[in-house]
Order: structure tokens, then sequence, then C-alpha cells
């Protein structure tokens, strides 16, 4: 029998070193054969869930063949070394002017941005340079610079109460409600003043995929310069809709075509459809980046511009992001969104007609959609329940409280991602009717004791 700290090794495997038993705390004191620190590894994430069933996380899953050829070509590319990788920055160069353009900035190759490990570090890039340039132009004014504050909805992704509490920024988060289930503007002079470094917009709100309106936001702000002379800008976290509404809803005004809008932000690695971790954030102009947050730092004989929290990082997925947009193009990533976004209504109108539930949103927006219990069906089982029993045929189907005015109301929600096509989605509405049937059966309430979230970021 082992003991807690080891690993036991099938006895069926004979080779030297799986006929005994691995540590788990400390290194080995000598070597083992490859194939045995391999079959080791690979026995020991079986015990991982299914990544296509994983309909609780936004992080891409798949990707073809010759994406992964290309991955295993670049697997040692250093992003930070642009010296020995000159070809691979310009690559990356390319991609966030593609994005500018994407996202229709006046002048795209005049813009600035950056790849990232993802769309929380891009948060964080964006997050400084508003609280940068709100400084600066607080001094210059003679006005103290010591209490900033960022406005948001209570619904915002965990990276802004991270980038709030590491920055030393008062968070101002306007509650959703029934009436207003996201942040569109409405009572937004409540909440800024003249210690507001920037208004976050999220095009895909994280607990539910709808679309926070930017154009009411941006309006709502000028409105207030107009009445104040305060000058507020916006940032749009556009970790997962940045991808999606240029294809599946290019008339909807979000992005640069709005002035307010300083910069956005988008997951390479979610609706970009590339592996883990890549972010980007683009700005506007050149100008909204202060160009005292840029580090010009010499390394490995070159002297380079950085404006990162990481130094050394992966360069593979930036040229999975441009072998992505080569082989996609417009056509071919409007395909893809469109076929997960159909998916998303197939199963938001199948959950939809079930008695036991209330849809809060369709899928119209990103391919995600949530719904909650409808009041008075049961007091026998809730959404946690049903999350359970769905997770023993292998699916992941987060159930989880609303923010603060709403806390009291549990959603359930999918978020569907390429991968997910409608022979697979017409099973996991079958495993939701029948688990359904079976909890609408109980003859008693099913246990609360260790009910947890979850995952569903």
């Amino acid at each position: 029998m082992a003991d807690d700290g080891i690993v036991e090794v099938n006895p069926l495997f004979t080779r030297p070193g799986e006929t005994a038993v691995a540590d788990r705390f400390r290194i080995p004191g000598g070597p083992m054969l490859p194939e045995t620190a391999y079959q080791i590894v690979h026995d020991e994430i079986m015990l991982d869930g299914n990544a296509r069933l994983n309909l609780a996380t936004f992080v891409g899953t798949w990707m073809d063949p010759y994406a992964s050829k290309l991955y295993a070509d670049a697997f040692d590319k250093n992003m930070i070394d642009k010296d020995e990788y000159p070809q691979t920055a310009a690559i990356e160069d390319r991609c966030w002017k593609m994005l500018a353009e994407l996202w229709h900035a006046p002048d795209p190759t005049g813009t600035v941005g950056t790849s990232t490990t993802g769309s929380s570090e891009a948060c964080m890039l964006a997050g400084l340079a508003l609280k940068r340039r709100w400084q600066h132009a607080r001094r210059a004014a003679g006005e103290p610079a010591d209490r900033p504050n960022l406005v948001m909805s209570s619904a915002v992704q965990v990276v802004w109460e991270k980038f709030c509490n590491y920055w030393d920024v008062e968070p101002r988060y306007v509650p959703i409600t029934e009436d207003h289930k996201c942040l569109d503007g409405h009572d937004l002079a409540s909440y800024v003043d003249g210690n507001t470094i920037g208004v976050v917009a999220i095009l895909g709100v994280t607990y539910t995929g709808v679309y926070e309106p930017v154009r009411e936001i941006a309006a709502a702000l000028d409105a207030l310069q107009r009445d104040t002379g305060l000058d507020v800008p916006l940032h749009v976290d556009g970790a997962s809709g940045a991808m999606i509404a240029p294809f599946l809803q290019p008339d909807l005004v979000w992005d640069f075509r709005l002035e307010r809008v300083h910069s956005i932000n988008t997951s390479g690695h979610k609706y970009g459809l590339v592996y883990p971790g890549l972010g980007w954030v683009v700005w506007r102009s050149a100008d909204l980046l202060p160009e005292d947050l840029v580090f010009r730092v010499s390394y490995l004989g070159g002297d380079m511009p950085t404006f990162a929290l990481n130094f050394s990082r992966p360069g593979a997925q930036v040229l999975l992001q441009y072998y992505q947009f080569l082989r996609q193009g417009r056509a071919g990533y409007r395909a893809v969104q469109k076929a997960s976004q159909d998916v998303a209504r197939f199963l938001a109108e199948g959950v939809g007609a079930m008695d036991a539930f209330e849809l809060w949103n369709d899928g119209s927006d990103i391919p995600v959609f949530a719904w909650r219990q409808k009041a008075g069906h049961t007091g026998n089982w809730s959404l946690y329940d049903l999350s359970e029993r769905l997770r023993l045929k292998g699916w992941q189907v987060p159930a989880y409280p609303l923010p603060d005015d709403l806390a009291d109301l549990t959603v359930q929600r999918v978020v569907v991602r390429n991968g997910l096509g409608m022979d697979l989605a017409r099973s996991l509405l079958d495993d939701i009717r029948h688990a359904v049937r079976f909890l609408d059966g109980l003859s008693g309430p099913m246990p609360s004791e260790g009910r947890v979230s979850g995952f569903h970021h």
C-alpha cells in the first residue's frame, strides 16, 4: 500500500522504475528511462477531465493538425528575445495591427499594441495605461493623484478586482439587477468623478455571455462630459466578444469607431481559436500608451522596447494566431463563430423549453447562455445538483450565484467553443433531460452539504 506522498505505478508495467513507486514531492536521486517518465505523467493526466466536454471554460481546446505541427516547430521561441527571433517579433507586430484594423482604429498602422500571456495580463496593462494617463493629467493640473478609482459592472471578470487590489485603485462596482442585467450607462454619473481613471465595458460578460452596450455607455460619458467637463476614457474588455462581434455582429458599434474607447483587449486563446495562453491589447493611437510605461532594455545583444508584466514567455502562440488569421481569414472566422453560435442557440432553445428552467439569455451575443431554475418548480433540488448529475456523464456545466445585488440568484451556464458540434450538443440536451427527470422524481430534497460553485472563468 502506498503512502500519501507517493504514486503507485501499475505493476503490470515491468520496465525499470515502474516496478517501484515515484515520490511526489522530492526530485528522484537518479534518472529513469524517458519512456518510463512519460508513462507515469501520461497515466496521471488521464485523471483530468475531457476538455471537449468542459463547457465551463472559454479557453480553446482544439486546433487542427497543421497548427500542432507549427506549434512543435516553435516550442523553443522566446517572445521577449526579439534580437534572436526578429521574424517572430515582426509577426507579433502584424497581428496586433490586424486586430487594430478589425476593430476600426482610425490608423491601424499608427496604433500600438502587444501580445500577452492572456487577457488577464492584457487587462492589467490597459488598466496601468489608464491610471498613468490620469496621474499625468492630474499632476499637470495641480490636482492630487493619490486616490484613483475605476468604474465597472459588478459582473466583471476577477482580473479587474486583481488589478484594483494590486495597483491601489478603488474599484467602483455598478451592481447588476433584474432591470439592468449589465452595465448599460444607467446612473453612471453616480459612480464617476474626478478621480475616475476610466470605465470598463465588457463585450461578453463572463457570468452570462451578454454584451454590455458600449455605445450607450460611451453616450452616458459624453453627456457627463458636457455637464461636468470630466473626460473619462473607456476600455473594452473584449476577452471573448472582440473576436465574435466583428464577424457575427459587424454593424454593432463597440470598438474604436467610438472615440471614447482608448483600448481593447482580447484572448487569442478563447475565440481567437489558439491554444492557451495568448492575449492581445491594442490602444486606439500610440499617444494613449504613456511612454514612461515602456521599458527599453538591452537583452541578449539587442535593444528593445517592452511593455509587459512577464519577460521571457513562449512565442509559439503568437505564430499560431498568425496561422489562424491566414488559415481562416474573415470568412473562416465568421463560419467558425457562426457554427458555435448556432449550437449555443440550439442548446438554449432546448433548455428554455424545459419546464424546470427560465433562460437568462439565449446565446445570441457570444456563443454562451445561462439559465436559472424556474421559481416554484421544486424544493428538492437545485442547479448545483443538476451540475453534479451532469458531471457523472463527463460534462462540466457550472452553477454559481450572480454577484452582489443578485447573489441570491443561481444560474447555470454553457460556453460553446469550436469543437462542440450539433450531434454532441444533442447528447448534452438528452443528458440534461434525463438528469432533470431523475431529480424531479426524488421523494425528498437532495443534501446541500458541500455544495460549491463551479469554475466559471
